[in-house]
């Protein structure tokens, strides 16, 4: 078996594990999981219920940015970009919870967007305060026009039950 021997490649293969189970929810919904990149070259290949890996968006700062996925539904009309973030210790994956709330409002082109957290290793009060920004609207968001929601995997999953019932 090959674990990871550093924190932070601990912490790649359990958000890993987030990723995978959103895939998951998404494939036993109907949904298609493509890469964005290849997606892009020929769309026409992939039908329009789509779970796209990895979308990019230029970020707050200019660069190039990627989220896990782009949920692109024609049966459905939605586009979420969904953000996953996985903390299961001590570390400073918190700390980026305002730089991906500010992205999401200035820099992602989404109306709806998802943040799905997991593990339980984050600082007391981070979760709180990115919930309470997106939930409050705080620095901008009802500029933006944005619909951002902060999520567990468990809302996410009790979210994509409700709203793709009849697949």
């Amino acid at each position: 078996m090959n674990r990871p021997s550093t924190q932070g490649g601990f912490a790649n293969s359990s958000g890993t594990v987030l990723e995978r189970m959103i895939r998951e929810v998404m494939t036993s919904k109907g949904f298609t999981v493509v890469p964005f990149s290849k997606y892009i070259k020929r769309p026409e290949r992939y039908g329009t219920e789509l779970l796209l890996q990895h979308a990019p968006y230029t970020s707050i700062y200019g660069h190039e940015g990627k989220t896990e996925f782009l949920l692109v539904s024609a049966d459905y009309n939605l586009r979420i970009r969904i953000e996953c973030k996985w903390q299961q210790s001590s570390g400073s994956v918190d700390e980026k919870y305002p730089y991906v709330y500010l992205n999401a409002i200035e820099a992602m082109p989404e109306k709806d967007i998802f943040i799905v957290l997991g593990g339980s290793g984050a600082k007391k009060g981070a979760m709180d305060w990115l919930k309470r920004a997106a939930q409050e609207r705080l620095y901008g968001a009802d500029v933006a026009g944005k619909n951002i929601r902060v999520m567990s995997l468990d809302d996410f999953v009790t979210w994509a039950n409700r709203t793709f019932r009849t697949h």
